[in-house]
């Protein structure tokens, strides 16, 4: 057989890398789509809530962390952590952190998600029919996770970012038999203190920027919603005259941007404190990252989550296991 001409022997190799350059085109064009693809699915993996239940005939989610040290013959607290408007559990987690703080200590910690309705995911907190839903939603899970694990019914706590702190007042006004303790941060309040109708004096611990522009620090009306926000400082005094507190609190230096100021000789020991962030932004001090260009500067002086640990499991609540053996 003679030889194939040299000519149709480069045009075959010509055919050839022609192919391979179309094959390698279809790969780096089908590559990004790929890559979204696997980047999609993480992200609803990472993102996913991983428990429902049904609370006033509406399906409910949260997302349920138990660490490796979990007992079941020993009573675990369970710390109640509320995301913020147009957020959701997962976001919550990675911007408070509480996993890595329940690791350490032992407890348990749930993220409920609010609802969407007709527009982004929030808490409806102030005083409204859809706030006794939500309020009823927490009183259901409480009861769900009793059921399923061995919750200290006297470490129940709640705490919130924003809209979810906001939440968080709320529940300590409707819910005080069986929240022990609650904590706020960048607290958005809609609920009028006339509208606290629970007489038990309940513990406080708040973190608020100076530079918060969702939530100011001196009150106002903002952006975010039609509403005038209270100033904290007036605000947390208030609390702590509804603990009837020794009416002078101790101020002190913790970081060169954070002092907190401590209302002490509470009835029931229902201590009330704020961290004052100097520059601090509608941000969880210590947590996650967020975008710094929209809600501020988040502080690494202090650990809001590892703070309000250490200042929940100093509060327990009065008899609520035998209210609880009468629920």
């Amino acid at each position: 057989m003679e030889p194939a001409p040299v000519t149709a022997m480069a045009e075959r190799s010509d055919v050839r890398r022609r192919q391979g350059v179309i094959a390698a085109v279809l790969v780096l064009i089908g590559l990004p789509l790929v890559l979204a693809l696997v980047e999609a699915v993480s992200y609803d993996v990472r993102n996913r809530s991983n428990g429902t239940i049904v609370s006033s005939g509406r399906e409910r989610e949260y997302l349920l962390y138990v660490p490796r040290s979990y007992d079941r013959s020993r009573p675990t607290p369970l710390v109640i952590s509320l995301h913020g408007g147009a957020m959701w559990p997962a976001a919550q987690r990675e911007t408070s952190q509480w996993n890595r703080v329940a690791d350490e200590h032992g407890f348990i910690v749930a993220y409920p998600s609010g609802l969407s309705g007709r527009g982004p995911r929030a808490w409806r907190a102030g005083g409204s029919l859809g706030s006794a839903r939500d309020v009823q939603f927490i009183s259901d899970l409480i009861d769900t996770l009793r059921a399923s694990y061995n919750i200290d019914s006297t470490m129940v706590y709640a705490n919130g970012l924003s809209n979810g702190g906001g939440m968080a007042f709320l529940l300590s006004c409707t819910l005080s038999d069986r929240i022990a303790a609650v904590g706020v941060v960048g607290v958005a309040i809609f609920l009028p203190w006339s509208g606290c109708t629970d007489q038990r004096a309940v513990p406080m611990v708040a973190f608020h920027g100076t530079a918060d522009k969702t939530a100011r620090y001196h009150g106002g009306p903002t952006w975010v919603a039609p509403v005038v926000f209270p100033d904290i400082p007036r605000w947390t005094a208030t609390w702590a005259r509804r603990n009837r507190c020794a009416p002078n609190p101790s101020d002190s230096t913790v970081a060169t941007d954070v002092v907190r100021r401590a209302y002490t000789n509470c009835a029931d020991d229902a201590a009330v404190v704020l961290y004052t962030v100097e520059g601090g932004g509608h941000t969880w001090p210590g947590g996650g990252p967020m975008p710094e260009w929209f809600v501020g500067r988040t502080t690494r002086s202090i650990d809001a989550s590892g703070e309000m640990w250490a200042f929940f499991r100093e509060h327990r609540l009065p008899g609520a296991q035998a209210n609880a053996q009468q629920r």
